[in-house]
């Protein structure tokens, strides 16, 4: 399982600009999240949004919406 330093405790990031939320245990998923977070320097950016509580609905409910493959 992989997961973003500072974010390891939240399976679900989304990312503001794009309002996409994606899943970190979703393989094809983190290193689409990964290469955007190094490449754009979206931390320190802060564009990067995790939920509580961690789930898909909670990001819905906040205006994301799912990246392809997510439930």
């Amino acid at each position: 399982m992989s997961r973003l330093s500072r974010f390891e405790a939240y399976r679900f990031v989304g990312v503001r600009d794009t309002m996409r939320v994606y899943d970190c245990d979703d393989e094809t998923q983190f290193a689409e999240l990964s290469a955007r977070v190094s490449e754009e320097d979206l931390v320190s950016r802060n564009q990067v949004q995790v939920f509580a509580p961690d789930d898909p609905v909670e990001a819905r409910n906040r205006g994301f919406r799912a990246v392809a493959g997510n439930r």
